[in-house]
């Protein structure tokens, strides 16, 4: 079997657009009033894939990713960019899954797919718990090594990384199945290949096809790479009460919006008389002092 790695992508809610809307009553991200994109740190994961399937050339880079049937748009997106295949766990028993139901989900998918190595994010910008990576590495009975900024060196039986702490950086060596987590420091993914944007324009899932007004089935059948596997409960033999909502322990106490109101504003100058001002407002506001 070739070098295979399995590269765990989300596909998340722009964070940056974060509106009164955002949430529901019942703590969940209200995902249909924000617009979707793939989650950064996981094209930093991807860009590792990549480089070192830069240096062995029979590797096989697997994106999986769990979601909604919407979610094969990153998928796509990391076909794009040099990735071999992908898979979506997707079912409506997923919904509302916290960390935990979320890592014993990907790891029945992982190992179905017995990779050599699995990259993850090192965290999603919608929970930012970074959880997932590490809880599917314990459920899986694997290393894993987080904070990865380089994989320096790689073999089918180990690799060596450099981590990004917060005091300097620390190089390790572990041996294969293994699990890293990518940090934001870690170079980031190159752009999309226009050759593979055209080879995988039409890559679909199921869920997809069936939307389609037009008919794909000769081209799905004489080109198997545009399919994109899903994956369901009964696919993967999980068990329903460690998903969704039951099978979270997570629960948001209390949701508060807060919105930012705008405030008259005062232009100010290099004036002796405004700089005076201005300390005086800040210090009665108790900014300073």
């Amino acid at each position: 079997m070739s070098f295979r790695i399995v590269v765990l992508a989300k596909q998340v809610p722009d964070t940056r657009n974060v509106g009164k809307d955002a949430m529901k009553a019942d703590g969940t991200v209200n995902r249909s009033a924000l617009p979707a994109i793939f989650n950064p740190e996981d094209l930093h994961a991807l860009e590792q894939a990549l480089s070192i399937k830069d240096k062995i050339e029979d590797a096989e880079i697997i994106i999986l990713t769990m979601g909604p049937p919407r979610a094969a748009e990153i998928i796509r997106e990391a076909l794009y960019r040099g990735a071999t295949s992908g898979y979506l766990i997707t079912d409506r028993k997923f919904a509302g899954s916290d960390t935990l139901a979320t890592s014993y989900a990907i790891s029945l998918a992982v190992k179905k797919l017995q990779p050599h190595l699995v990259i993850a994010g090192r965290q999603a910008i919608d929970g930012d718990t970074a959880q997932v990576g590490p809880q599917v590495a314990e459920k899986l009975g694997i290393p894993q090594v987080t904070y990865c900024e380089e994989v320096t060196d790689v073999n089918e039986d180990e690799l060596v990384i450099k981590r990004r702490l917060e005091r300097g950086i620390e190089i390790v060596k572990s041996k294969t199945p293994l699990l890293i987590t990518v940090h934001s420091s870690a170079p980031p993914c190159r752009p999309r290949h226009a050759k593979l944007l055209m080879k995988y324009k039409h890559a679909r899932t199921v869920s997809e096809l069936v939307e389609e007004t037009k008919d794909y089935t000769e081209m799905m059948t004489n080109k198997p790479y545009l399919r994109i596997e899903e994956w369901s409960v009964a696919d993967l033999d999980a068990d329903v009460q460690y998903l969704g909502l039951s099978g979270s322990p997570t629960k948001v106490k209390k949701i508060e919006n807060v919105v930012l109101a705008k405030k008259d504003s005062i232009d100010l100058t290099a004036d002796d008389k405004d700089i005076d001002y201005l300390m005086k407002e800040l210090i009665d506001s108790h900014v300073i002092g």
